[in-house]
């Protein structure tokens, strides 16, 4: 489909610069929608003396339009064929992903408020270390997927420009209007260099998969969190029957495969992302076979991103939080920081009260660890978690997301016949 939509752009192109007529341009365009069809249909057939679908599509249309479909590759090469197919795909594929990463921001956000008061140890290096709440968990995890869309809007402001016209990377002696087919395709502009379209091949693939598999790495981290809080030495969250499985030999077990396998695949997506990068990065300019190799670490990688975001949702949106479990797990000495910081307070040097302190930590605490996170007020601290700013950011993120979908349903819409 993407391929048919900009072949939709560049006929029109060509009709108006003279190289096809109209009747030829409203008869491609009705042979590309058949195209489109059969394929929805699971019907439009790619042969193997095809290669691919690009030539599938012209074979088609050449043989029910003649003339007519043999015109329809002038002035482009497979090449920008493929880079404007891939810059088409990658933009909805963005934006369904920053969608899907504002929805768990919204997940995670609830459970956040839900759990403001919920006190729970803080670790470092997987040991206690100072008090907290769980509502500060969900919300750094929240906060994490929202430094992500920058990285998705960086990404999809480099592949929102037409490289159709760059052909094999050296122009053709035509006089192709690439703008015009820009405005046609909804992007926001051209890559003008000819030649730098062709070395971006590579290039683009890398930057679009490391900045959808950011919000599946916050993730993955998450998952990490839930399966140790819901062991069950700890017990903090309990996991839905839902996403955990049994054991083939063990009667009495859940484990949390969803998350597991959440955490999994954002490693592999690491390594797709290094596939991408071994096949290209060493490439004189120009157009190398190499080039075939980064589509599927591409696609199989932007799929996987997608899923990593989606599957986490049935997780945050049935994870219960055990209160009595959280506050049972605190150490006195957890407070240790809270005694010391008392001290400096006072007037003591930082150096001589820590020092004093460690010397033992549980009789220098006052008043119940669980507590001291009530202490902590200053911005950003558990005593001063609030999560509208979360919510006024999702807001401004989901209004981008918004006009660019409408943006491309236009699209859609006036290059259809």
């Amino acid at each position: 489909p993407y391929d048919c939509q900009a072949s939709r752009a560049h006929a029109e192109m060509l009709q108006r610069t003279g190289v096809l007529s109209g009747e030829e341009l409203a008869c491609l365009q009705a042979g590309l929608d058949a195209i489109e069809q059969l394929h929805r249909d699971g019907r439009f057939e790619i042969r193997p003396e095809d290669e691919d679908c690009h030539t599938a599509i012209e074979r088609y249309l050449t043989e029910r339009l003649g003339d007519a479909g043999k015109r329809i590759h002038a002035g482009r090469s497979r090449n920008d064929q493929v880079i404007a197919a891939l810059r088409l795909y990658a933009r909805e594929v963005l934006l369904d992903l920053s969608s899907r990463t504002l929805g768990r921001v919204e997940d995670l956000t609830s459970l956040a408020e839900a759990h403001r008061e919920v006190s729970v140890p803080g670790y470092t290096h997987t040991r206690q270390a100072m008090p907290s709440t769980m509502g500060l968990l969900f919300a750094a995890a929240a906060d994490a997927l929202l430094d992500d869309l920058p990285w998705i809007v960086t990404a999809y402001d480099h592949v929102d420009r037409s490289p159709l016209g760059s052909a094999s990377g050296y122009g053709v002696p035509l006089p192709l209007d690439r703008p015009m087919v820009a405005e046609l395709l909804g992007m926001a502009g051209v890559q003008a260099n000819t030649l730098a379209v062709q070395n971006d091949r590579g290039k683009t693939e890398l930057l679009v998969l490391t900045a959808a598999m950011s919000p599946a790495l916050d993730l993955a981290r998450l998952a990490s969190d839930l399966i140790w809080f819901s062991s069950e030495e700890l017990g903090f969250v309990r996991l839905a029957t839902a996403v955990t499985t049994g054991s083939s030999i063990m009667p009495q077990k859940r484990n949390p495969d969803v998350l597991e396998l959440v955490r999994a695949s954002a490693g592999r997506l690491r390594s797709r992302q290094a596939e991408i990068g071994a096949v290209f990065g060493h490439l004189s300019s120009g157009y190398h076979r190499d080039l075939q190799l980064t589509k599927e670490p591409f696609l199989e990688g932007l799929q996987g991103a997608l899923d990593v975001v989606s599957v986490m949702a049935p997780v945050l949106e049935t994870l219960e939080v055990d209160r009595s479990r959280c506050r049972a797990a605190f150490t006195r000495a957890i407070g240790a920081t809270d005694a010391m910081c008392r001290k400096v307070a006072s007037g003591e040097p930082m150096r001589s009260a820590y020092k004093s302190v460690a010397s033992d930590p549980e009789s220098a605490v006052e008043g119940d660890p669980a507590e001291l996170w009530r202490e902590r007020t200053h911005l950003g601290a558990p005593g001063a978690l609030d999560v509208e700013p979360i919510r006024d950011t999702v807001s401004q993120w989901q209004s981008w997301v918004d006009e660019r979908e409408a943006r491309l349903r236009t699209v859609w819409e006036q290059l259809l016949p």
